[in-house]
């Protein structure tokens, strides 16, 4: 176990836009991390994102990194129609995958992806970084040990106001823009994680664009048991980004939940609780330790984040734009 433990885990970064600078800059917050490798759709692109974070092999397109043989893993962080096609590139190639959110664009996408890695038996995980921060965590324990009781209801949003920009990434159809796609994901993926399954009954309305993409909406999950999520997204609206829990017991307060830093649990007749992270930086490295030990210890999947889950969101996500008639 000790020799796993300080194994190098050798990354390669595939798509080299702002998420995925963001996240290479703190890998040198991940432990046992080791960038070898960048790739681009041109080579000028990928030798000066290496020259900037000194890794050493810089490649003008992804199938040379995704049959790098000096590679363990790839982040990949291209834009959402991508997806597909370049984490099945590196699975052939052998290599396990982080793959950015939204995993694919629907949930056939993502169950190819899925049976490939299983036949090949290699890990894969959508990177939806808020799961593995300490206060998220700690949400879990808290919900694990009961601590609230049952929980009967979570409101939860995520907004921001992008501005106007129809050819952009978010607004444009055929870069799979729209809100549910990028920011709405993140209550949807909580959601499923604080009950543990997908909805059974949905209800959902939506402001589509001139664009033709969703700019705004909002979305009741009902689930078996009478749980309740209310939950809300944007990329035109700026919003509060709060997360609320309700149980029978309590509740939970997590501000700003997709970069929480802290979460305060209350227990009827008990003084608050409040959980504070002092990190100085994003988080977006607590995802890779997350991948890395799966990778030591042998683990196709995490989890944290496995990726059945990661389909059965999708699936839901399909089941919301179908009451839109927007299909991607």
């Amino acid at each position: 176990m000790a020799e796993q433990e300080q194994r190098i885990i050798r990354w390669g970064i595939l798509g080299l836009g702002g998420i995925s600078n963001s996240f290479t800059g703190e890998l040198v917050n991940a432990p046992g991390a080791k960038v070898c490798a960048a790739a681009a759709r041109s080579k000028e692109k990928a030798e000066a994102f290496a020259a900037k974070f000194g890794i050493p092999r810089a490649y003008g397109s992804y199938e040379e990194l995704a049959q790098d043989p000096e590679i363990d893993i790839v982040y990949v962080g291209t834009v959402h129609p991508t997806h597909k096609d370049s984490v099945l590139a590196c699975l052939r190639g052998g290599k396990a995958v982080l793959c950015e959110k939204p995993f694919t664009m629907n949930a056939d996408e993502a169950r190819e992806i899925a049976d490939e890695a299983k036949a090949r038996g290699l890990f894969v995980m959508e990177a939806m970084w808020t799961r593995f921060l300490p206060a998220i965590v700690k949400v879990r324990e808290w919900l694990a040990e009961g601590r609230i009781g049952e929980v009967k209801l979570l409101k939860a949003e995520f907004g921001f106001d992008a501005g106007w920009n129809p050819e952009g990434r978010l607004l444009n159809k055929e870069l799979g823009g729209g809100t549910l796609l990028d920011a709405g994901i993140y209550p949807v993926s909580f959601a499923s994680m604080v009950f543990g399954a997908q909805p059974v009954w949905i209800v959902s309305s939506a402001h589509i664009g001139e664009t033709g993409v969703d700019e705004q909406y909002s979305v009741i999950f009902d689930y078996e048991g009478g749980g309740r999520a209310a939950l809300h997204g944007a990329v035109r609206l700026q919003m509060v980004n709060d997360a609320w829990l309700y149980g029978t017991k309590g509740k939970i307060h997590v501000p700003d939940f997709l970069a929480a830093k802290t979460a305060t649990l209350h227990v009827h007749n008990e003084e608050p609780v409040t959980f504070r992270d002092d990190r100085t930086f994003r988080g977006q490295n607590f995802q890779a330790l997350e991948a890395m030990e799966c990778l030591r210890t042998g683990a196709a999947e995490s989890p944290v984040m496995p990726i059945g889950e990661t389909v059965a969101i999708m699936g839901t996500l399909d089941a919301i734009r179908a009451q839109w008639n927007l299909t991607y």
